[in-house]
């Protein structure tokens, strides 16, 4: 801990300094540690400032200092915190793990750099005119710092910086304002500044000024000191005296005493006026000695100086020297352990080019081995190419015969073909029954065709132990059904389907091309999808509008009226579902799966029950199975009515709950039916959608009488629904109200004929005026107008 005083006034006057104020350079003992420090006590009209290492937030200290204390002797209070890292070249260390000498230097650093800082706030003093004193100390928490030096020097007015806003409210531990307020010893004040702005006052608790004998010692002491350097050393002594004890007041009376001991004896020895002369002549030499002093003190201080700077250089110098020494020595044991690896490299080089050499002699053998085996080889690759081309030989005389053999048998199928369809033409009613003349088929032509029955070639299975496999026959595409030839069940439906569907021939039934009674398998024509997997999972490609399915209920109806009407036999199809109707890349349809063995034709289905097969299938295939068939078991052509039906509400509403008809009989007689057709399949005119709605609810009927037989008209009013908007419709045939062709004309009061759903509901909203005249209605009744339905119904099957 230090103490930095001024030097006397009569020193300062002679330098050309104002009176009473110190030069900033000019401290009695500078910053000489060897010197002993001469503080005064904290007491009286001394005001303590406390700064640290920021010179704006110091200055702005100092000017609030002195505007509020004038004319008062100034402490500069700053407590030194040595840096706990040290920079080295490794790095910042701490300082316990650092070289001591790198240390020592870094902390000598520290202390110029600090003694740089007191000397611009003295200069700060000297030049606002103000006298001011220094007082360091060093510790490593800055706050205990300032508190050790309050309770030591007994500071009773202490300013200090803080915090701009709410600074007691801040709760870091850290702060140094809130720490002295509240640690401060009671008679110490506080003032809280920031910015040139007052905080807070911390006011004293107890008045402690000391009493003012001491002042007036003290006065005396200095005043006396003006005269005499014995005087002068002896205060030396009680400044140092009291900056080591803990108490100021007894060295003030001491010294004191011995002042006025002093005084008294000499006064005996000479008189006033040899006294004077010779107080004047000591006091011209003692401002000559001090301008000597101040002078070498000054000189002594740069020379400080610029020796510290040299050995700072010279420390620096050594840690480089000893930096370069350690990178020499690590670059040796570097090159020792290059070295060391380039021998060892060196002789494993050598172990390898031995082995080189050994390995090289094997590679000769085993070339001269190699060569010698090639040889043999080109002569085994020269026997097998003429073998080979032996082989081929022999395959393309067999493909050429099995081509010659595929030929004439489709040449004969084709002319059999040719004249049972010539047999059959003419009306419906008279197909003829009789059994065509099929392909047959060797096992190979089916392995051939399947790759031996791959995997790969698989494309489904049936109920009855059937595979699906699909194939390349006769220049076409073909599906192969093959059944197991353990299931004797399987082998009897074989027979049966190849006696039933081999007298089919019908452009929408899926034709039957050969048989391979060796394999048990059926060869038909190739379809790429069913009509469930087309409408039902959107595997199309092709757009489905509301043509497209319209014409595939009219081809699944021409299908049906060609089973219905063979002779001598009615053929049933008696499965008819979504998945036993399949689709070819034009979306043609054509019947299948047939019900075989069980199902042969009306008369067989009456005397077999079904109710040991009535097991349900997927995707809800009892959706479309007559319920009396269910039932009894009895199977008729009503049956394939009903199923017909379902499939065309199916198909216009694109829903399979179990109670469809009844949803499209409740919205039909609600004349809401738009809100259940299927939207995917684009606008439905008005008179299509209600024309299959009514046909499909009429062969959903569940007393099977009142089902529909299906006929030719039906079937060519069909064909004729899915080509409306191509032909030109007769003005008589619309509906004056919906623009469309009447389903149901009905004939109102006014004369002209309405569709009735839309003239009932014309009517139903209270209006009794007609919609073509706006007139009034005679009366409200309706009378179907059965020429213009008849009309209709003639120009649909006539195009």
């Amino acid at each position: 801990m230090r103490l930095l005083i001024p030097s006397h006034p009569s020193l300062t006057m002679a330098t050309g300094t104002p009176s009473g104020f110190s030069s900033p350079a000019s401290f009695r003992d500078g910053f000489d540690r060897n010197s002993p420090p001469a503080p005064e006590i904290g007491g009286g009209d001394k005001v303590f400032v406390a700064v640290g290492k920021s010179v704006e937030k110091a200055v702005s200290l100092f000017h609030w200092t002195f505007r509020r204390f004038r004319d008062r002797e100034i402490c500069i209070l700053h407590v030194h915190q040595p840096s706990p890292l040290i920079p080295t070249l490794l790095g910042k260390l701490p300082a316990t793990q650092a070289n001591p000498d790198v240390v020592s230097a870094y902390r000598r650093e520290e202390r110029d750099e600090m003694e740089k800082l007191l000397l611009e706030y003295m200069n700060r003093c000297f030049r606002s005119k103000v006298k001011a004193y220094v007082v360091t100390t060093e510790n490593g928490q800055v706050r205990k710092g300032i508190m050790d030096l309050v309770n030591k020097y007994r500071v009773q007015k202490l300013v200090m910086g803080a915090a701009p806003e709410n600074w007691m409210k801040v709760k870091k531990n850290s702060s140094k304002s809130r720490y002295a307020a509240k640690n401060a010893p009671p008679f110490c004040q506080i003032w809280l500044v920031n910015k040139g702005q007052l905080l807070f006052t911390r006011e004293p608790a107890i008045d402690y000024d000391l009493p003012s004998s001491i002042h007036q010692d003290f006065s005396a002491l200095r005043s006396q000191s003006l005269h005499h350097p014995t005087i002068e050393r002896e205060v030396q002594q009680v400044y140092h005296h009291s900056s080591s004890s803990t108490s100021f007041v007894p060295g003030i009376t001491s010294m004191t005493r011995s002042l006025q001991s002093n005084t008294s004896s000499e006064s005996g020895y000479s008189s006033d006026h040899d006294l004077k002369v010779e107080e004047e002549s000591l006091c011209k030499q003692l401002e000559e000695v001090n301008l000597e002093v101040e002078a070498t003190k000054n000189e002594a201080f740069q020379e400080l100086l610029k020796r510290k700077r040299l050995e700072s250089h010279a420390l620096e110098a050594n840690n480089k020297v000893k930096a370069y020494e350690s990178t020499h020595a690590q670059e040796v044991e570097l090159r020792k352990a290059s070295e060391e690896k380039l021998n060892a490299a060196r002789q494993e080089n050598e172990q390898l080019m031995e082995q080189k050499e050994s390995t090289l002699k094997e590679l000769h053998k085993l070339m001269t081995n190699i060569a010698i085996l090639e040889n043999q080889v080109h002569e085994a690759n020269r026997r097998r190419e003429e073998s080979c081309e032996e082989l081929k030989l022999i395959e393309a005389s067999v493909a050429t015969l099995k081509i010659e053999k595929l030929t004439v048998q489709r040449q004969r199928f084709e002319a059999e073909n040719w004249l049972d369809r010539w047999k059959v033409r003419g009306q419906v009613g008279s197909v003829s029954c009789t059994t065509l003349r099929l392909t047959e088929f060797s096992l190979v032509d089916l392995e051939t065709a399947t790759c031996g029955f791959s995997e790969s070639f698989k494309i489904g299975y049936e109920s009855y132990g059937c595979s699906l496999y699909k194939g390349e026959m006769l220049n076409r595409t073909v599906m192969i059904k093959k059944l197991h030839t353990n299931n004797l069940q399987a082998q009897q439906e074989f027979q049966e389907e190849v006696q039933l569907v081999g007298k089919l021939q019908h452009r929408h039934i899926l034709s039957l091309i050969g048989v391979c009674h060796e394999a048990q398998a059926l060869v038909y024509e190739y379809t790429p999808m069913t009509l469930e997997s087309h409408f039902s999972h959107k595997l199309n490609s092709i757009s489905t509008s509301w043509k497209t399915q319209t014409r595939i209920i009219s081809e699944i109806a021409n299908a049906l009226l060609f089973l219905h009407g063979t002779r001598p036999e009615k053929l049933l199809h008696g499965n008819l579902s979504p998945e036993n109707i399949v689709l070819d890349s034009e979306l043609c349809s054509k019947l299948c799966n047939f019900r075989v063995s069980k199902l042969v034709n009306e008369e067989t289905f009456r005397c077999r029950s079904f109710r040991q097969y009535s097991k349900p299938s997927s995707n809800g295939a009892f959706l479309f199975t007559d319920p009396d068939f269910l039932q009894t078991g009895d199977l008729t052509a009503k049956s394939d009515v009903y199923s017909f039906g379902m499939i065309i509400l199916w198909l216009i509403t694109g829903s399979r709950s179990a109670g469809l008809a009844n949803e499209v009989r409740k919205a039909v007689s609600g004349c809401d039916l738009v809100s259940i057709l299927d939207v995917s399949a684009g606008e439905w005119p008005g008179f299509v959608s209600k024309w299959l709605a009514d046909l499909g609810l009429r062969c959903c009927e569940l007393n099977s009488k009142d089902r529909p037989v299906i006929s030719m008209v039906m079937v060519k009013e069909l064909e004729q629904l899915s080509v409306l908007e191509d032909r030109r419709v007769p003005s008589s045939f619309l509906c004056p109200i919906l623009k469309e062709i009447m389903h149901d004309p009905q004939l109102a009061a006014d004369g002209f004929t309405y569709e009735g759903e839309a003239l009932r509901g014309w009517l139903k909203n209270g209006r009794e005026t007609s919609p073509m005249t706006n007139l009034q209605l005679d009366h409200l009744d309706l009378t179907p107008n059965h020429n213009i339905r008849a009309a209709i119904q003639d120009w649909l099957c006539n195009p």
